[in-house]
Order: C-alpha cells, then structure tokens, then sequence
C-alpha cells in the first residue's frame, strides 16, 4: 500500500514537472535549461510512475467506474475532434433576410475582378470580433487578398512599424502602395481594396449652377409621386425643391473610388479639366451659350457626359446632343402598361437591349421621362445604342397638362435612355456632317471647325468619347435610387463613361426599410388575386360542402 502511494505521488511529481516545463516554454518562446532539465526529469518521473502502477491501473480498467470514465472521455474527444474540424473547415449561415453577416453579391463582384495583389494587416481587440470575420470572408472570396491580424497591445512593435497607434485600423498594401482603412464597415473595407488596387481615382464632376439635383444633399422625398402639391411626371410643375438631393448616387461613387465634386462653367474652359465623367443631373434652367460651348469643347476632347434631361424643360444642351445624333423630344413617355404604382407617366421597364450597362438589371423606373429619337441623318462618328425603351403601348404625349393620343404623339416603343460612342471623324466625311441642316423646327448643330486651305476640317474630333442620354434625372435622387435597379443603372453608367467596366454591377449595400414595390400590372394582379380569386374559390369550396351535407 505505501509502495503504491509512493508511487502515484511519483507520477503526480513527473506531470507537475511537465505542465511547469510547458508553462516556461510558453513565456520564454525559446528553449532553455529551465525548460529541458524539469521535462525530462518530468517525463522519467512519470514512466517510472507508470511502470510501477502497472497492476493497479491494470485493475482499475477493468472496474465498471472505469468504463462509463474511458466513455465519457471519448465523448469528450469526438467533441473535440468536431470542434477541432469546424475551426479548420468552417461553415456559416447567415439567416437574415439582409444577408447582415454575410458579403453583398456586389462586393464579391467587385473582389472578383481585381487584378492586382493586396496584402491587409488588421489591428484589433477582442471587441472587434465581427470586423475580423468581415476580414476573413473577404480573404476567402479571392486568393489575391490576405489578410494578417495583430492585437497592438500585444504586438506593439507590428503597429509602430506600420504607424498604427489604435485599433480597429487596417494596413492595405499593393504593389508598393500602402494606405490606411479606420471604418470597420463593409463599403469602408471594400472602397479601401478597391483604392490600393486601382492606384487612382477619377472625378465625376455634377454640373452646378441651374437647379441641378445636389450630389451633396441628404434630403428625400417624404411623400409619394402626385402627392403633396407636386409630382415628377405628367402635370408637374418644374420647380427647385430643397429635397432632390443625389447623396445616395454621390456615395456610392465615392465608394467605388471615384472623387465627386460640384462644377461651375463659368470659369471658362479650364472648368472641367481633370473631370473624367460630367454628370448634367436635370438642369431647371438653359445653360448660357458660353457654357454650352464649353461643355461641346469637352466632348470634342474626349469628354464622357452622361445627360439626364427631364422633360418639357429646355436645357440649351440640345444643339450639342444633335450634333452626336440624338435628339431630346419635347414631350413626356406614357404607358398605361407598365408603369410604376398608379403614375402612368412613371414608365417601369424590366427588359433591356443588350449591352454592358444593362447587364443584368433588375425593374427600373423614370418618374416623367422624355423620349430620345436619332437624327435624320447619321452623324458620321458617331454609333448611338438605345439601351432602355418603354412598352410597345407607351407613346410621347407633346402636351404637359393631359393624357390622350393624337396625330401629334409620338407612338412607342419610345427611347428612354441611349448611349452614343464617338469615334475619330474621318475627314473626307466631315462635309456629309456639314450637310445636316436643321429639320422640323429642331435647333441647328453647332458650328463645326473651319476648313483649312486643302478643304478638309481643320481641327475634326481625333479622340473617342462616350456619352449616355436619358430622358429623366429623378429616377437617380435620393427618394428612389435604392429601389429596385434604379442606382444599379446609374453607377454601372458612370463606371461605363469612365471606362471602369470591372465595376459594372457593383453597389454598396444599403440599409433601408423592407419595402414592397410593384408595378401597376403587379398590383392589379394582387388586388384581383387577394380580392377576388381566393374568396371566390373558398366561398366555390363553402358551398360545395355545404350542399353535399344536405
């Protein structure tokens, strides 16, 4: 009895000595004689241990206690086992409707297409839990992001290498480039990616100074189309409301690494130098000829323009979309159809022509959009695509205040939106673009360059261009950009003037409230389906019963 006592304290003394080694092993990080002498002394002690308990622990294996023990503890080590497989092959599911923990299908898009390495060093606390998952789920989506993560408490001399002095601050690193990301959400983390692996950010610049909508407002409406004493399509009164504000269009560029800036033409011809997209968001009133020049001088050099013209509003621009083909009608689209809730005037288009900016577009709508149609003849350089176009029972009615098609109206399906590329202008061809004169009371083209002596152009556009004409600015405000494919169609338009193809299809998440929005043909289908269908079959199925049972 005492030799076994005497023993087991043996072996209790060898994994004493065991755990110390380990816990010494741990604070040094390196090996030592004050981790080598006690393991081994620990490791003798506890064979010797062992061997001379060899028949009792023979003995008390073979005791019921010992079997429900050696149970348990295989339970314990299939849970580990699991446990340790789930940290090495982890699954997710996210069961919000939002998808709040997961990544958007846009920035998985977006982390798709980038071509160059980006190496991320996050600094974090334990209170950042949910921004390193964040972290982790991007670096899963593409092998050229990775992502290291440091604690700066205590890995103070990582953060002083890279000038970090808090946490939550993530290190982007591409190609020698380095930068800097504090916000912890996911447009912060997906601008940042986006930033390093592109090395540069153009500027959308949104024409000021004639009642355009503000890229810089925050405002929306706070009341449906026709409601409140205005309405944006048929009987609207062209009015400047503090409300149409283009926030939500401005951060979803600035997202997408774009720099956005308000601009005025009357600085002259240097106004939109460094401007790689000018965006003319429904001006209220004409430009001034000065201005007009300058904004087909910036064409002429290879601008790109997206113009978003509402109707019955005469913005002066109109010489210069002639001049590359398009012609801005003086009326406004409607289509008892397909059309968004009760507004006829508010044409809903689900189907598209084929092309990069559509490219899988969900429902989009134009609360009171104009028609666009090309000229009578075609403007040599120049190829004009119509992506979006109304119903074939939609028509232009050239009158503001009433609804009804006459010999005046123009019958659809009616252009909604196009987009015109211009090419280098051959020379020999410049006359047939002199030859275009003015037809049906339509404002002449500009002026185009004097013929030098051998009787070509002297100075015919030799760049290429991009310009996108759409016959409504409102569909892009604050009040409706989230809804459906609406801020879809602008972003993938802005990235497609400025020639960023790879971030068609991208759009920063947006939180707002779950709402239901349907066309007036949905509508319809539900009030009839509700209303109608269902109780009458029930009330078919009441009756039924009720006469079998007599």
């Amino acid at each position: 009895m005492e030799r076994s006592f005497l023993s087991g304290i043996i072996l209790l003394l060898g994994v004493a000595l065991l755990a110390i080694a380990l816990a010494v092993h741990a604070i040094l990080l390196e090996p030592s004689v004050w981790t080598t002498l006690p393991a081994i002394a620990g490791a003798v002690l506890m064979v010797w241990g062992l061997v001379a308990l060899r028949r009792d622990i023979g003995a008390l294996l073979h005791r019921r206690r010992t079997e429900i023990a050696l149970y348990a503890l295989g339970m314990v080590g299939v849970l580990v086992v699991v446990a340790y497989l789930s940290v090495l092959y982890p699954l997710r599911f996210d069961l919000t409707d939002e998808g709040l923990h997961s990544l958007s299908e846009q920035t998985i898009a977006m982390l798709e297409r980038i071509e160059k390495p980006v190496h991320i060093v996050f600094f974090h606390d334990p209170l950042l839990r949910e921004t390193v998952e964040l972290y982790e789920l991007i670096a899963e989506q593409t092998p050229l992001v990775t992502v290291d993560f440091y604690d700066p408490m205590i890995n103070p001399a990582q953060a002083r290498m890279r000038g970090v002095q808090f946490a939550g601050t993530a290190v982007l690193e591409s190609e020698g480039r380095t930068m800097q990301v504090h916000g912890g959400e996911e447009i912060d983390i997906a601008n940042g990616i986006l930033r390093i692996a592109q090395d540069a950010n153009q500027r959308v610049c949104f024409l000021d100074g004639h009642g355009e909508a503000d890229p810089f407002s925050t405002e929306a409406h706070d009341h449906m189309e026709g409601d409140a004493g205005h309405s944006h399509g048929l009987g609207g009164k062209t009015i400047v409301h503090e409300r149409h504000g283009m926030a939500k269009a401005r951060h979803t560029l600035e997202a997408l690494n774009y720099k956005v800036e308000k601009v005025s033409l009357l600085r002259g011809a240097g106004a939109l130098d460094g401007c790689a997209v000018l965006v003319v968001a429904g001006p209220k009133v004409p430009l001034l000829e000065a201005e007009v020049t300058t904004v087909g001088d910036f064409l002429t050099a290879n601008g790109n323009a997206f113009f978003m013209l509402d109707p019955f509003v005469q913005s002066g621009l109109e010489p210069v979309l002639r001049a590359h083909g398009v012609v801005v009608d003086d009326n406004i689209i409607i289509d008892e159809a397909r059309h968004f809730w009760a507004d006829v005037s508010s044409p809903a288009v689900t189907s598209y022509n084929h092309h990069q900016v559509t490219r899988e577009l969900p429902l989009t709508f134009y609360p009171g959009s104009r028609s666009l149609s090309p000229t009578p003849e075609r403007v040599p350089g120049t190829s004009i695509t119509p992506i979006v176009n109304s119903s074939t029972n939609s028509y232009g009615e050239t009158t503001a205040d009433r609804v009804g098609l006459d010999e005046n109206d123009q019958a659809g399906p009616n252009t909604i939106m196009a987009i015109i590329s211009r090419r280098p202008v051959d020379p020999s061809s410049a006359e047939a673009l002199r030859r275009l004169e003015p037809q049906d009371d339509l404002p002449p083209i500009p002026a185009l360059p004097p013929e030098n002596e051998n009787g070509d152009a002297a100075s015919m556009p030799t760049g290429r261009s991009r310009i996108a004409v759409v016959g409504d600015s409102d569909f892009a405000t604050n009040s409706f950009f989230h809804i459906l494919g609406n801020g879809t169609l602008f972003v993938n338009t802005v990235s497609y003037l400025a020639a960023q193809e790879n971030l068609i299809g991208i759009e920063p998440r947006t939180y707002d409230l779950p709402r239901v929005n349907l066309t007036n043909r949905q509508m319809k289908g539900t009030l009839f389906l509700t209303i109608v269908l269902i109780p009458g079959i029930l009330a078919v199925i009441g009756i039924a019963v009720w006469w079998k049972q007599r």
